[in-house]
């Protein structure tokens, strides 16, 4: 079952029409957020950024979308669905409503929230094999709009279709400037020695959840110093680890850059905190 608009579903009984501004122009944004045992993981986080999305995306913001609203409507519809007590992936779908061609002619918003389980209460460090390779056919443009969760993600499908084409695990995308700024499914972040680096924001990296409650907990230890700035692809071989992060896997070790080989000691580390802020958060 899935909540449209409100109204709990059955997922046959929910549809779009082809005028849905969502799948016509990309006019649309979503929120990923996992859930375990009926606790909503980093929620004020996931909320704030929701609303800051729509607000960059001049959407009419519903005046009863409070953060207890959306938790209410995120908890009954797992209810519904007998995961209470289950690890949960949730997605939130914000449209802009049906009217107009580029020039929208409202700015009011539908919404869809779907529930899908997960294996894995807490992150689990996966440490199979995980080959990336750069994808330089098409560039994300630095700046505001790169940084959303959009449902506008063409790089992002592209890069993946390269990936399964040439055998590998996932991507790494390039600004116009070239400079590294993020993998197709989460943000990067660079280990040489005590030095831990991922993209700036302005770069046009996503702003990720994991990736902000990763920078809180690196700039609290003694052993390593945070740098957020921009990452040229010549760093990456001579790193010492290199990791993606997002909000389902946790931290991703990449085992494998072209001919270098990655170790995860420091990903299992701060993998082990990370679920620790999950627990507490």
């Amino acid at each position: 079952m899935i909540n449209f608009e409100g109204d709990i579903l059955e997922d046959q009984q929910a549809t779009i029409n082809l005028d849905n501004r969502s799948f016509n122009y990309g006019d649309g944004l979503f929120e990923t957020i996992r859930v375990i045992n009926g606790k909503i993981m980093f929620w004020e986080d996931h909320y704030f950024r929701l609303m800051a999305s729509m607000r960059i995306m001049r959407m009419e913001i519903p005046m009863e979308f409070s953060p207890e609203f959306l938790e209410e409507q995120i908890l009954i519809l797992i209810e519904k669905n007998n995961l209470s007590q289950k690890p949960v992936k949730v997605k939130i779908n914000v449209f802009r409503k049906s009217g107009g061609l580029y020039k929208p002619t409202t700015r009011e918003i539908g919404y869809s929230i779907r529930t899908y389980e997960l294996n894995n209460s807490f992150y689990i460090l996966n440490e199979n094999n995980y080959e990336v390779e750069l994808f330089k056919d098409h560039y994300v443009n630095s700046g505001l709009l790169a940084t959303l969760k959009s449902t506008a993600k063409q790089i992002n499908i592209l890069g993946s279709i390269f990936a399964e084409e040439n055998d590998y695990d996932n991507c790494l995308l390039v600004n116009e400037n070239k400079s590294v700024v993020e993998a197709l499914n989460g943000n990067l972040f660079v280990v040489k020695g005590n030095v831990i680096k991922t993209a700036p924001i302005k770069d046009g990296c996503l702003n990720g959840i994991t990736r902000k409650k990763l920078i809180e907990i690196i700039k609290k230890l003694d052993d390593f110093t945070l740098e957020e700035t921009s990452i040229s692809p010549f760093e990456l071989q001579k790193a010492d680890e290199l990791f993606i992060t997002n909000v389902i896997a946790g931290i991703q070790p990449i085992t494998k850059y072209r001919k270098k080989n990655f170790t995860n000691t420091v990903a299992k580390q701060l993998l082990a905190k990370l679920n620790t802020t999950a627990r507490l958060g």
